[in-house]
């Protein structure tokens, strides 16, 4: 089968997200999961050593971007002070989406 991810795909992408502020121990982990499975976005959530949080989404890319503002607001108890984004392309090799 010929074309690219796109044209199988529709305007799927990925997203690298780096959450900093407080966002470990303030149930970031559970909340940036509940809103990716609504959004029906795949990948994954994991609390970094630095204190910061590290997601990867793939899924619709309108979703992402949806998805990092939801993010940017954080929970009640969190406080995020950046989300910094590395788009990249979409491998569609997600099936879900996870917190580690």
């Amino acid at each position: 089968m010929t074309g690219s991810n796109s044209d199988m795909h529709g305007d799927y992408a990925r997203a690298k997200l780096l959450v900093s502020g407080r966002v470990q121990g303030v149930g970031f982990r559970s909340f940036a999961g509940r809103y990716a499975n609504a959004l029906k976005l795949n990948g994954w959530v994991k609390n970094l050593y630095d204190g910061r949080v590290e997601v990867v989404a793939e899924g619709d890319k309108k979703r992402i971007l949806h998805y990092i503002r939801l993010l940017e607001e954080g929970t009640p108890w969190s406080r995020v002070d950046n989300v910094s984004v590395e788009w990249q392309q979409y491998k569609g090799d997600l099936t879900l989406f996870i917190i580690r």
